[in-house]
């Protein structure tokens, strides 16, 4: 049995967006997560008291990051989507960043995104476009979520849609291997 989104390209070939699959929505305390071998969402966490998701998180299907898993997506839209849900989004950055867990380091970059057919955000073109305070916060959620876990987040930097989609296409590239 295979996963309906195994067949998704990362990249929709004729608009050019991003194909996504949300695992967790926004103003969730719970994180699911995709499991490879049963081929389902799972419960894999819960977040301490008070914190949630601030936008929904997926993934890029057909990607693998260094972590071993599919790159990390962020998806800015006008209301939450649920787990499983396809959602085409504009690539507006990179969060570039380093884990460390249990003594072992490695890039787990979160890109960031706008839904295709988001209202309120759909003037956003890139990262730069955003307030910075709310990029302040939504480092601040992935240092302290990370932290919860028992593991580092180190921040790197963030960088523009360019240079988010060229990691796109590199880890699509290194998945084919």
């Amino acid at each position: 049995m295979t996963a309906p989104h195994s067949k998704l390209a990362p990249i929709d070939r004729e608009s050019g967006d991003l194909n996504v699959i949300i695992d967790t929505p926004k103003g969730s305390q719970n994180k699911f997560s995709w499991d490879r071998k049963l081929q389902l969402f799972e419960l894999s966490g819960v977040l301490p008291a008070g914190a949630v998701f601030p936008y929904d998180f997926g993934f890029i299907p057909n990607t693998r990051g260094d972590d071993g898993d599919e790159l990390d997506v962020l998806v800015l839209m006008d209301e939450p989507a649920f787990t499983g849900c396809l959602v085409r989004s504009r690539l507006l950055g990179v969060m570039e960043a380093e884990q460390t867990e249990k003594g072992k380091t490695n890039r787990n970059d979160r890109l960031i995104a706008v839904a295709a057919n988001a209202r309120v955000d759909s003037d956003l073109k890139s990262i730069s476009d955003m307030n910075p305070q709310l990029l302040d916060e939504i480092e601040h959620f992935f240092v302290s979520y990370n932290a919860a876990k028992g593991k580092k987040f180190k921040p790197l930097g963030r960088y523009g849609p360019e240079r988010a989609r060229k990691l796109v296409m590199r880890e699509k590239r290194l998945k084919r291997r």
